[in-house]
Order: structure tokens, then sequence, then C-alpha cells
């Protein structure tokens, strides 16, 4: 057997998220969070050549590319290709199948069920690179498919789990080998009799562009940003557009948007990461506010407490610390101002400062 081969399936064994590779240097495994070297085991230049020859790529001008590739075992993984110092580098992640629900992830079952249920509008998921954003994704996806007679098209960069066609009938297609850009994934989706569409990431004006009017035409549309919070997200998804054509957006924007899901994973008491949330529903007042341009009104009424639809950080982390589920000093530190935790503990709202 490959070398490979081999440590892949060790990688699978083992659970871990990602498998580290580097020319004439000891292989390493993610394994929650931490990077664990492959004992007694060097992945060779030519080991490497053998495996990129396999994935098909025969170089690349920028010297690193994103592939796909499949074991002997059939298991699929999503492959980077980079230099390091003029060595040669590969990151694998395995592509692994939907196994966990909303409510076994720590996911608002309800709120999120009823935004999916939806026949069209906008929901957002955001938070930063590793916070679970595409395993929520997922999850929420397959959920669809078991309960819905729809075709869910997706454009992802890259595809990083594979969702069972069941109820639904499920068009994965990913950048560089379906499709140039999310852009054109997303523009040619509304010409394949799409129910549901999720795009992997709105980056910039002609996706985000595309995906509201995608919205308008009658489809669900679901998607990323790189934010931090709800506020946040507001702000950035609005900065896409030029300022002669916010006022539009706005107002498309305060009538698809169906709600914003932010999430952090942190580090949980039983060892495991944990998951909080923040979120809010487009409903009441919200509309108006988002219209007018009012965001600082959001961020006020958000920063007055949970109000029974929407949710935030400081309340998802002290009711987080109050069941045992994560420690005070995760608690703390998972706030951006440790004085919140302090004052929330005390029983002083965080909007009342």
């Amino acid at each position: 057997m490959d070398l490979i081969e081999t440590l892949c399936r060790v990688a699978l064994e083992n659970g871990a998220e990602d498998l580290y590779l580097k020319q004439d240097a000891t292989p390493r495994l993610r394994i929650k969070g931490d990077l664990i070297e492959i004992e007694d085991t060097v992945f060779s230049e030519d080991d490497m050549e053998r495996f990129l020859g396999k994935c098909g790529y025969d170089g690349s001008p920028t010297k690193e590319a994103d592939l796909a590739w499949e074991n002997g075992a059939g298991q699929r993984f999503r492959v980077n290709v980079f230099d390091s110092l003029g060595t040669r580098c590969a990151v694998l992640r395995p592509l692994r199948e939907v196994t966990q629900s909303m409510m076994a992830l720590g996911l608002p079952v309800g709120r999120l069920q009823g935004w999916l249920s939806r026949n069209h509008g906008m929901i957002l998921f955001t938070g930063a690179t590793g916070s679970g954003k595409s395993t929520s994704l997922a999850s929420c996806l397959s959920w669809v498919s078991k309960r819905f007679k729809k075709h869910i098209i997706t454009v992802e960069d890259p595809v990083e789990y594979l969702l069972k066609s069941e109820q639904s009938l499920v068009s994965q297609r990913q950048i560089g080998t379906d499709t140039a850009s999310f852009h054109d994934g997303l523009r040619a989706a509304l010409r394949q009799s799409p129910d549901i569409i999720f795009v992997g990431e709105i980056r910039d004006y002609e996706t985000a562009k595309a995906a509201l009017h995608a919205c308008e035409t009658g489809h669900l549309v679901v998607s990323t940003l790189h934010s931090s919070n709800v506020s946040e997200t507001v702000q950035r998804l609005l900065m896409l557009f030029p300022a002669a054509e916010r006022e539009a957006a706005l107002h498309v924007i305060s009538r698809q948007l169906l709600g914003i899901l932010s999430q952090k994973l942190v580090p949980g008491e039983s060892g495991d990461l944990h998951l909080l949330v923040e979120h809010l529903e487009n409903t009441g007042a919200i509309k108006k506010w988002l219209e007018n341009a009012e965001i600082n009104k959001i961020s006020d009424f958000l920063a007055q407490g949970s109000h029974g639809e929407n949710v935030t950080f400081i309340n998802s982390i002290i009711l987080a610390h109050k069941a045992g589920q994560i420690s005070e000093e995760t608690a703390r530190s998972a706030c951006d101002d440790p004085a919140d935790f302090n004052r929330m503990m005390l029983g002083v709202s965080h909007g009342s400062r």
C-alpha cells in the first residue's frame, strides 16, 4: 500500500480533521484542534510527487492549487498544495457525510428550521475561519434534504461535506472543477431549476448582487460571510455594494433577509469544542432599521439582551457557563469585552451601561 493510502487510513481511523504533508518531513494530523505527529514516518519528495500525480497536479504559476483526490477505499479528500520556503507541502481534508443533527451541534433548532422552511429569502451564517460554519450548514441542508422535495444546488470552495439526495435532489458544485467562481456558479444555478442555493461565501459585489437577485426571483439563498457578529455582518454585506447602490441594496436586504446566525467555537468542559451563537431574525422594527441604514439601532437593540427570536453572544456565553459547559476563564475570554461577563454574572444587563 502506498504511504499516502496508509496515512489517510490512519487519519480517518483517528477522526482527524486534516492531514498535513511536507516533503522530507514527518506528517501530522489535526485532532480536536491539536497537531499530532505520526511518529517514525517521513513523507519523501518521491512520495509527494507520486501523490500529486494522482491528484492530476502538473504545476501552477502561483505554486498553489486546490485539488480533489479519492483514495482506494472511495473516500474523497480536498487537497491544497503550496510551497513553504521552496518546499512542497499539502493539506488534505476528508470529505465526510453529515452525521450530526442541528440539536447535537447545539444550534437553535426551531429558529433555523423556521428559516429553512421558507420558500425564498436569505439566511447568513457568519464567524471566523474554524468556527464551524461548514458543519452547521451541512447539518441544516441535510435536514432539508430529509424532509422536503426540493432541488438544492451548492457552490462551494471547496466541498467539505458530502450531502445525500434523500427527499431532495442535491447538486454539489466545486469552484475550479465544476464552475469558475461563486458568481458564475450562482448565476448558472438560476438556470438549473433550484429551490435552495447554497453559496459558500459572499465575498464580492457580483456575488452579493446575484444572491439578492436570486432571493427576489423566488429562491432561498443560504451563504456565509467572514464577520464576527450580527451587526458586523450587516455592515460587511452593505459595504460590498458601491455607495451609489447601497440605498437600493438596503431596500432589498430589508425585505429578503430572513436571519443571521453568528457562531464561535470555544473549549468545552467535556473536552470537546462548545458552540456559542448569536442570532437575529429580521422581523418588525428591524426591517425598518435595515431599510433606513440605522445599523446602530440594531446594535443597540441587541445590546439590550435577548428578545426571544434574537440571542446575543454574551447571553449564550453566560448560559453555557451557568450550565457547566464552559469554564469561567473560557467564558470571560470569549467576550469581546471581558467586563461584560463580570456585569452579567452580577445580574447587570449588557444594555444598561
